[in-house]
């Protein structure tokens, strides 16, 4: 049913590029909207995983350098029956991590090292095991997926911005309805949003439940997350590109109000309730 949920989610993602492009240009708007997400998705399929590694400054780390973090996360591949990923380190005092790669073959987990210092170990075991059910389920190649084709709607959203400060009186001769250009620039980008979190939410709560399995205690992971949740907001994580938010164990980005309606990630107190419910099954 979560997977169901998520192609469902996809699809009409896919359908608000192809809405939006056809009110922005007609039939040619929608293909060449189709167009640059088919490309950003090529892109990002093969190539996101370096890119947002090199973002963060992370380093690869071999058993050598970080013993510790390299056993558990064997350890854990060896239990899933999974392929070792690359493990990785960020010189950052936030404690968090995120997986990335395209399939469980070409996968890499990376942790700050504010959370090598904060976590014993089987809360990292289950942290750990969060990130490796994400590689497993190929959330990470789903959530990119979601944000390049928001990422095409917002692109369309902003030429409706320069058409109707440089367009002027030309659309209008054209035939542009000036209401759908402020439709495309306020709701194009907001709608895709919306969807592009749903999908975010839905995929958290499977990895929380999929890495308590891995893990082989989900309170391993509720514990984690109490502490991350606090020290995150204590400790501001520096984020060169809020749209990387939604690949860390619990959001970068802190704040309430919109901020907190807009979040990537469900309410810590709402996964911790979860994860403590599954204690005895397993």
């Amino acid at each position: 049913m979560n997977y169901f949920k998520t192609a469902v989610l996809l699809a009409v993602l896919t359908a608000l590029l192809v809405f939006f492009g056809n009110l922005m240009g007609g039939r040619q708007g929608a293909v060449i909207a189709l167009v640059i997400a088919g490309v950003m998705n090529f892109v990002s399929y093969w190539f996101s995983d370096k890119i947002v590694l090199a973002m963060y400054g992370a380093k690869e780390v071999t058993e050598a350098e970080a013993p510790g973090l390299y056993n558990i996360v064997r350890d854990l591949t060896m239990k899933a029956n999974m392929p070792m990923p690359k493990v990785y380190m960020m010189e950052q005092e936030t404690p968090n991590a995120f997986a990335t790669g395209r399939n469980p073959d070409h996968a890499a987990v990376a942790v700050t090292s504010g959370i090598m210092k904060l976590l014993n170990r089987e809360e990292l075991t289950g942290v750990l095991g969060h990130e490796l059910a994400h590689v497993r389920n190929r959330d990470i190649l789903i959530a990119t997926v979601a944000a390049t084709i928001a990422g095409a709607i917002s692109y369309l959203s902003h030429m409706a911005y320069f058409a109707s400060i440089f367009g002027g009186r030309e659309s209008e001769r054209e035939g542009t309805n000036p209401i759908a250009l402020v439709v495309m620039m306020i709701v194009a980008p907001l709608a895709a949003m919306i969807v592009q979190m749903a999908i975010s939410r839905s995929r958290e709560y499977g990895a929380d439940a999929g890495g308590a399995g891995i893990a082989g205690n989900p309170i391993y992971l509720a514990n984690a997350l109490r502490k991350l949740d606090f020290y995150n907001k204590r400790i501001p994580m520096d984020v060169p590109n809020q749209a990387t938010a939604h690949m860390f164990i619990v959001s970068p980005l802190s704040g309430g109000g919109l901020v907190k309606l807009f979040s990537t990630h469900p309410p810590i107190e709402e996964r911790i309730k979860r994860l403590e419910a599954m204690i005895g099954h397993h």
